[in-house]
Parts: structure tokens; C-alpha cells; sequence
């Protein structure tokens, strides 16, 4: 299909949301709970990729402090979201894809994995993120009907 043989740069996402290694889980709650999206790019000070956080693993994190959810340890889980580090918790072994492939390189590495956003790099530089959504998105649009 002639729909996949574009570059990932054609369709992946540039204007990212990101955080730091050093920044907090509180930094990171806010972001998710501010913003409609999924995963959240770890970013080293020079734009090299670290790592990556994802929604439902900062989910499955909180899980971990159910016992806590009643009033007088809010406060408790408040200052454990300012004392973790973003990089204690992030994945860091990531599967990436550069500008230039073709989507059928993202769709096949999205079909052999568990994982539903893939980073776009150009060498160790953050450049974009691309997503499952988006891939559907684009191959669902109209045009692609016609191809």
C-alpha cells in the first residue's frame, strides 16, 4: 500500500510535551492531567532521549499507593510525587525510528510489540513522536481510500 511507504516525518507529532530527567512524578501528573495525551518523552538538557514515560505506567505507579487515597494521606502522596525522579520510573531501552522510514517500519515494529508510541529521532535527537492514533488516523483519512 502506497500509504505506508511515507516518511514517519509526514505524519508524526513535533510539538511535544516533555520532561526531564530530574523533574518530579508531580511534574509529570500534571502534564497528563492538563493535556489529552498518552506518553511523555524523556528529554536530557542537550535534547537527547532518555527515556519515555506513558500514561498507564504512571497509572500502574499510583496503583501502588491505593492504600492511601483516604484524606489524611493526600498530603503523604503528594510529597512522594515531589520526591520521585522521573528517570527512577521511565522506560529507558526504547525502540525508535528516524524521520526518513517509512511508515511500514513503525506499523511492523507497533505490530511486534506491546507499546503504542514509538520516538522519532535524527541520530540521539528527539525530532517527533509517533503514535498508533496517528498512524491510524493517517491511513483512515479519505485520501488513502483513493491510493
Amino acid at each position: 500500500m502506497k500509504t505506508l511507504q511515507i516518511p514517519v516525518a509526514e505524519v508524526m507529532s513535533r510539538d511535544l510535551l516533555i520532561v526531564k530527567p530530574n523533574d518530579t512524578l508531580e511534574r509529570v501528573g500534571e502534564i497528563f492531567d492538563a493535556n489529552n495525551i498518552h506518553h511523555i518523552p524523556v528529554v536530557s538538557h542537550d535534547g537527547e532521549l532518555t527515556g519515555i514515560l506513558s500514561k498507564s505506567d504512571f497509572l500502574k505507579f499510583n496503583h501502588m499507593f491505593t492504600l492511601f487515597n483516604e484524606d489524611k494521606y493526600r498530603e503523604y502522596n503528594k510529597k512522594l510525587h515531589r520526591s520521585i525522579k522521573v528517570k527512577e520510573v521511565m522506560t529507558e531501552k526504547l525502540a525508535t525510528v528516524a524521520p526518513d522510514d517509512p511508515l511500514t517500519v513503525a506499523a511492523g515494529i507497533f505490530q511486534e510489540n506491546l507499546f503504542h508510541a514509538l520516538p522519532v529521532v535524527d541520530e540521539d535527537t528527539l525530532v517527533g513522536l509517533l503514535t498508533t492514533h496517528d498512524l491510524i488516523a493517517y491511513c483512515c483519512r479519505e485520501e488513502a481510500y483513493l491510493e
